[in-house]
């Protein structure tokens, strides 16, 4: 079975239903009752002689212009039926109108069918609706009044009365249903507004819909792109520092198997950094602060890992710390926790130096960290593969930026290298700017 999905009159119909009920409504009564009326009109007029027409009107005009006005409302009703169009309601006024003139004239009982005429007058439009209505109301006027005016003058008078009366009733109506027909054309154009509304609602939800679905698949791979710098930071931080060092205290060992009590130092210093490294490497997969941080300030961890520091690399490391003395955050102290452990593997592996100051700065909205050496220096504009520094430092300036934080290094070959990274204090909304 085939199903009409668009377009069409059958489609044009249902819209039109559903937009104007009352419409429908009227539509469907101006199709069904004409032919009953103009009947029941007929029946009465054969059975009571009318005395406002010669009598041979009653039969050599009545009733053949009825017979033809059924065939054609018939034809008309047919092809109403199968068009919802406005352009033939007019037509079809009109010549009921004509119609139902000549009948009334014929017989005031056709004054029934004329009645109708109110219908097909309502689907006029605003234009043709008034005219439409008065000019039913004359015709109906005659058939209520005895016929229409003529030399008796108190059937003329008669008639201007009732249609006096009826044309001041039918225009008021009139009146009040263009008003009516106006608010309900404007209630249609909201519910058309609406719709349309509602359809670029939904369309914009459909697309805000789609846009989150994108936005969540990007927030996933940040979050794994995040994930992956974080832990190749800590690996760095931690694993291959630790190894390092165990690496130079083993060789270290190697080196003085001749003096066993000083071997046994290097190889308990191995061992410590191997337990040391295994703790932190558990740590960073569960994204912990650092070991040192836990149970202890931020100057006294720098101030233990400058201490232990110095004991693997002998070279002297001291810390000052400045300022009144405030908690910048967990995350931005192992930001400078990390930050003076790389500066100082650093230190130990490319410097040569003799000596290293660390000097924590408390301001009241950053802390600052310097690591200062007197070692050969670098070239800092190098490209991180032609620099020993460069991957270390990626690495921090990384994990500083991630907590709002910056890095600036300082270094000529020969004359040393200072590195300053900078965080704000939890709460400042213009930290890391200085």
């Amino acid at each position: 079975m085939a199903t009409e999905t668009s377009g069409g009159p059958v489609t044009d119909r249902l819209t039109e239903r559903l937009a104007d009920p009352w419409q429908a409504r009227l539509d469907r009564l101006r199709r069904l009752v004409p032919l009953p009326m103009l009947a029941v009109s007929t029946a009465a007029a054969l059975a009571v002689p009318s005395s406002t027409a010669p009598g041979w009107a009653r039969f050599e005009l009545g009733l053949p212009l009825a017979l033809a006005a059924a065939v054609g409302w018939t034809i008309a009703s047919v092809r109403l039926r199968g068009d919802a169009s406005t352009r033939w309601r007019l037509p079809v006024f009109a010549a009921h109108t004509a119609i139902a003139g000549v009948l009334v004239w014929v017989n005031g009982l056709y004054g029934v069918f004329a009645y109708i005429g109110f219908l097909f007058a309502y689907g006029l439009g605003a234009r043709w609706r008034t005219a439409g209505f008065a000019a039913t109301a004359l015709i109906v006027s005659a058939a209520m009044s005895g016929g229409y005016p003529s030399s008796d003058a108190g059937k003329a008078l008669t008639y201007v009365v009732v249609a006096g009366v009826l044309l001041a009733l039918v225009l008021t109506t009139s009146s009040i249903t263009n008003r009516a027909v106006d608010q309900n054309q404007e209630r249609g154009r909201m519910i058309d507004d609406l719709a349309e509304a509602n359809r670029r609602l939904a369309a914009s939800m459909a697309e805000n819909a789609e846009l989150h679905d994108r936005l969540v698949v990007q927030a996933r791979q940040a979050g794994i792109t995040e994930e992956r710098r974080r832990l190749a930071g800590e690996i760095h931080d931690t694993l291959a520092q630790g190894l390092t060092g165990i690496i130079a205290q083993l060789e270290a060992a190697e080196h003085t198997r001749q003096r066993p009590s000083e071997s046994a130092r290097h190889i308990g210093q191995a061992r410590t950094l191997a337990r040391s490294s295994l703790t932190e490497a558990r740590r960073s997969v569960r994204a912990l602060r650092p070991e040192q941080l836990q149970d202890a300030t931020l100057p006294a961890a720098l101030s233990v890992l400058a201490e232990t520091w110095s004991l693997q690399s002998g070279v002297a490391a001291d810390v000052h710390t400045t300022g009144e003395q405030v908690s910048a955050g967990p995350d931005a102290e192992a930001a400078i926790f990390r930050a003076a452990q790389e500066s100082l593997s650093n230190v130990a592996k490319h410097a040569r130096a003799s000596k290293v100051r660390l000097t924590l700065t408390y301001l009241d909205d950053v802390v600052l960290l310097d690591v200062v050496d007197d070692g050969i220096g670098f070239a800092v504009g190098l490209a991180p593969a032609r620099n020993p520094h460069g991957f270390g430092l990626i690495g921090m300036r990384e994990r500083l930026t991630r907590v709002g934080g910056t890095l600036t290094v300082e270094s000529t070959p020969g004359s040393g290298t200072s590195v300053n990274a900078v965080v704000p204090v939890a709460g400042s909304t213009d930290g890391g700017r200085r």
